[in-house]
């Protein structure tokens, strides 16, 4: 089967990271931003990853943007639902200043336009727990524009999340495409290798890997930004024949 479409996962893989790091900072930067209005700060980040929890097992029926603000007005009732706006806002503006705890790779980019150069669709598959402003601030925090890509990911527009491989199906089906016509390509072991299961062909990006299992990943193709150019190449494959 023609390898027709090349899938990015964003943090980590385009977007050079320590997830930790970064969530500690953004988490920071987000209980600055509503200390103010009474929130306590880790009252507030328990509330986040309980939503967090939601978006991950949710099951398609609602958008991961539903699921979520569901669950936080469970922990914080109606006063957390009036309070949206202030969130939203947190992320249209001090939310940029997470871009402190990324790195840069100009291979990231640099592959993404070679890629499609070649003849491949790209899109973006990053684990859609961000609203769409700060999906876009990441994209371009990684020396890309949104609309490079077919598509991405954000909690508005999708009712799935990785390891899900429904997240996967799903995105391939908004290609048209089958999923063994698509490349996944990420940084974690157990959140982006899944996509295999159902028939995707996947590239395991090291440079920031996340491997929580302590898995064996030579099972797996896998390498830095120019194994992956390799890989693909490898498939000796006329694209659009």
């Amino acid at each position: 089967m023609e390898l027709k479409a090349v899938l990015f996962d964003l943090d980590g893989t385009l977007l050079p990271m320590d997830q930790d790091e970064f969530t500690r900072g953004y988490f920071g930067l987000l209980a600055r931003k509503l200390a103010p209005y009474g929130y306590e700060a880790d009252q507030l980040v328990s509330a986040v990853w309980s939503g967090t929890a939601e978006m991950v097992k949710n099951d398609g029926s609602v958008s991961n943007e539903a699921a979520f603000w569901r669950k936080f007005a469970e922990i914080y009732g109606e006063a957390g639902l009036a309070d949206r706006e202030i969130i939203e806002e947190f992320y249209r503006n001090e939310f940029n200043s997470a871009k402190m705890f990324c790195g840069y790779n100009e291979q990231a980019a640099g592959t993404v336009r070679a890629l499609k150069e070649k003849g491949f669709r790209v899109a973006l598959a990053t684990n859609p727990l961000f609203p769409r402003v700060a999906t876009e601030a990441r994209i371009r925090w990684a020396g890309l524009e949104p609309e490079e890509f077919e598509f991405f990911t954000t909690y508005e527009n999708i009712g799935y999340c990785k390891p899900n491989t429904a997240y996967y199906a799903e995105a391939a089906r908004r290609m048209g495409l089958d999923p063994g016509e698509c490349l996944m390509v990420g940084n974690d072991v157990g959140e982006d290798m899944t996509a295999r299961d159902i028939g995707m062909r996947v590239f395991l990006l090291t440079d920031c890997m996340i491997n929580r299992e302590a898995r064996d990943i030579s099972a797996f193709p896998h390498g830095d930004f120019k194994k992956l150019m390799e890989h693909i190449d490898s498939y000796g494959q006329e694209i659009g024949s």
